[in-house]
């Protein structure tokens, strides 16, 4: 059996970095083939270094990666997406630093199936760079990524008793993973949260439209209605994780001084 390559070229986005050394950065990519690995930019953090402006914060690039022992190792880099509007707009890369921080906890290293959510991902972030509403691109996102990282909601009816909802205020159990009809709560024992009915059609909206952006794209949707769905969301995602996630509170304290965002 011939051995596998040494070195591989992929797309990569770059969903963090930190410092490494005295000169280096140690990165940690998301690519199509081969899902989240994190890798060394030898040198990066020097001005004269070749990749040092093609490995940006969530940018796209071009890699070429030498398998090392204990880390990769990339060797090259070209920039091919650096979705400006990140980068211009402090909202917008807040949100970009919660969907990558949401990638990296839901995915492992080196998980090969990441070809989906690749493509969820590159969307994503166009779209937190240009559309008028961030936060909505955000909403969706966590959606596909529940669907694709087995997780999905069931919004569609009771998940204790599986039968139809009614037009009315329900409940979502983080528990049960699910929406819980009034006549099921009183035998569920995990603590409930309430759910009105515009919330609950704007979520459903949301996940069943995974291939039409542009019909979630044309919402219109107040802050109110943002904040509702968020803490639903929120809380289901915490609960699967059993932590809490430092991009959130940073979305929350810009939110203070930017309402807007």
């Amino acid at each position: 059996m011939p051995k596998p390559p040494r070195q591989f070229r992929t797309q990569a986005i770059i969903l963090s970095r930190r410092d490494f050394g005295e000169s280096d950065r140690l990165l940690t990519l998301f690519t199509p083939a081969r899902g989240k690995i994190r890798a060394i930019a030898k040198g990066a953090r020097k001005p004269s270094a070749k990749v040092s402006g093609h490995v940006e914060l969530f940018a796209r690039s071009d890699c070429l990666i030498h398998k090392g022992r204990n880390l990769d190792i990339l060797t090259q880099a070209q920039l091919l997406e650096p979705y400006l509007g990140l980068r211009e707009d402090l909202g917008r890369g807040a949100y970009a630093n919660y969907v990558a921080e949401l990638l990296d906890r839901f995915t492992a290293d080196d998980e090969e199936a990441g070809g989906d959510l690749f493509t969820l991902l590159h969307q994503t972030l166009g779209r937190i760079a240009e559309v008028a509403d961030p936060r909505l691109a955000a909403r969706f996102f966590e959606l596909q990524l529940l669907d694709l990282a087995g997780f999905r909601p069931e919004l569609g009816e009771c998940v204790i008793s599986r039968a139809a909802l009614k037009p009315e205020r329900q409940y979502f159990s983080h528990e049960e993973g699910g929406v819980v009809g009034r006549a099921a709560a009183p035998f569920v024992a995990t603590r409930l949260v309430e759910i009105d009915m515009a919330t609950l059609k704007l979520l459903r909206h949301l996940q069943r439209s995974a291939d039409a952006w542009e019909r979630v794209n044309s919402l219109r949707i107040t802050a109110g209605q943002h904040n509702r769905a968020e803490a639903i969301m929120l809380g289901y995602i915490m609960h699967l994780l059993e932590r809490k996630l430092e991009s959130v509170d940073f979305i929350r304290r810009l939110r203070q001084f930017s309402p807007q965002s």
